[in-house]
C-alpha cells in the first residue's frame, strides 16, 4: 500500500512536493498555502488538498488522477492540459480557473464556485456537475448529453455548440446564457430558468420538454395568454 504523508499549515515549495511525488509517496495537504506555486507537469495522482490556497497556482500538465480538492481557494489557478481522471473537486472557489484541454473522465465537481472558469477543448467523459456556480463560464462544444444537472447555474455562460441531448435539468439556470448551435433534443428543461430567452430563439429548444409555465412565458412575448 502506498505511503501517505500529511502536511498541515505549511507553505511547501515545488522542490519539496516534487521530491515527495518522485518517492512514490501520496500526500495529504491540509490548510497549506500553495498560492502562485508552479506545480506543472508533476504527478500528484491520489493526493488530497484540503482547505488549501491554490490561488494563481499553475498545475498545467499535472497528473491529478484520483486527487481530491476539498474546500480549496483556487481562484485564477490553471489546470491547462492536466489529467483529472476520477478526480473530485468539492466545495471552494475555482473562479476564473482555466481547464483548457484538461482530461475530465469520471470527474466529480460539486458545491463550488466556478464563475468565469474556462473549459475550452476539455476532453470529457462521465463528468458530473452538482451545485456548481458556472456564471460567465466558458464551455464551448461541451457535451452534457444524458447528464442529470442538479443546481447548476449557467447564467450568462458561453455554451455555444453544447450538446444537451437527453439531459435533465433540476433547479438549474440558463438565464441569459449564450446558446447558439446547442442541441436540446429530448432534454427535460422543466427544472431550468429560461429567463432572457426570446421567442425568436425558442427554435434552439426544438425537441426539448418544457413546462406550461415556461411556454406561457415565451408566448406572452406575443401578447398571448396560456390558460
Amino acid at each position: 500500500m502506498d505511503e501517505k504523508l500529511t502536511l498541515t499549515g505549511q507553505s511547501p515549495q515545488r522542490a519539496e512536493l516534487e521530491a515527495i511525488s518522485k518517492s512514490g509517496t501520496t500526500a495529504v495537504l491540509e490548510d497549506c498555502d500553495l498560492t502562485e506555486l508552479n506545480l506543472s507537469d508533476i504527478d500528484l495522482s491520489g493526493w488530497q488538498f484540503v482547505r488549501c490556497s491554490l490561488a494563481h497556482a499553475s498545475l498545467n500538465g499535472a497528473r491529478l488522477d484520483e486527487a481530491r480538492f476539498i474546500n480549496c481557494r483556487a481562484a485564477s489557478s490553471s489546470f491547462v492540459g492536466s489529467s483529472l481522471m476520477e478526480t473530485v473537486i468539492e466545495g471552494g472557489d475555482f473562479s476564473n480557473t482555466s481547464f483548457k484541454g484538461a482530461m475530465l473522465t469520471d470527474t466529480k465537481i460539486a458545491h463550488c464556485k466556478m464563475i468565469g472558469a474556462d473549459f475550452t477543448d476539455a476532453r470529457v467523459l462521465d463528468l458530473s456537475f452538482e451545485g456548481v456556480l458556472l456564471v460567465l463560464a466558458v464551455l464551448p462544444r461541451f457535451s452534457f448529453r444524458k447528464m442529470t444537472l442538479k443546481e447548476v447555474d449557467f447564467s450568462e455562460a458561453d455554451l455555444r455548440g453544447c450538446d444537451f441531448r437527453g439531459a435533465v435539468f433540476e433547479e438549474c439556470s440558463l438565464r441569459d446564457a449564450h446558446l447558439p448551435e446547442c442541441r436540446f433534443e429530448g432534454a427535460d428543461l422543466r427544472g431550468a430558468d429560461l429567463g432572457g430567452v426570446k421567442l425568436t430563439d425558442a427554435r434552439l429548444f426544438k425537441g426539448a420538454i418544457i413546462s406550461k409555465r415556461q411556454a406561457a412565458a415565451l408566448l406572452s412575448q406575443l401578447g398571448l395568454q396560456v390558460l
